[in-house]
């Protein structure tokens, strides 16, 4: 399959599950929850599907053990919503590049923030 196909399907994958997570998904332990990207195998057999989650440690274990057991409930709805050759299992891991990024972020601001004001002039 083609590169772009498959960021097609896997972008599809994504609006899918965000959907429904957001809207169907009741589960309690499950607090706000971004899919940040689907990664589908090339035979489509497989999904690995990246989160980020708000909150501490707890909330994100407490989230990423709701959608892992509620797999069944979103694979039947990327089943519905989309005409593939195989549904693709669902695997949820927490994507850290999120919080990666921010604490980048932070760093590069403390950085600018402790140097003097240079002068162009």
């Amino acid at each position: 399959m083609s590169g772009g196909r498959m960021r097609r399907v896997d972008e599809a994958v994504r609006a899918v599950l965000s959907d429904a997570i957001a809207k169907q998904l009741k589960d309690p332990r499950v607090g706000f929850v971004t899919v940040t990207a689907v990664k589908t195998s090339p035979d489509l057999r497989h999904a690995r599907v990246l989160v980020s989650v708000l909150g501490d440690q707890r909330e994100r274990e407490a989230s990423i053990a709701g959608l892992r057991s509620a797999h069944g409930f979103l694979q039947r709805r990327v089943a519905d919503e989309l005409t593939l050759k195989h549904t693709p299992a669902l695997s949820f891991e927490y994507d850290e590049s999120v919080e990666r990024g921010m604490r980048i972020s932070r760093l590069i601001d403390q950085e600018l923030g402790s140097r003097p004001a240079r002068s162009d002039g």
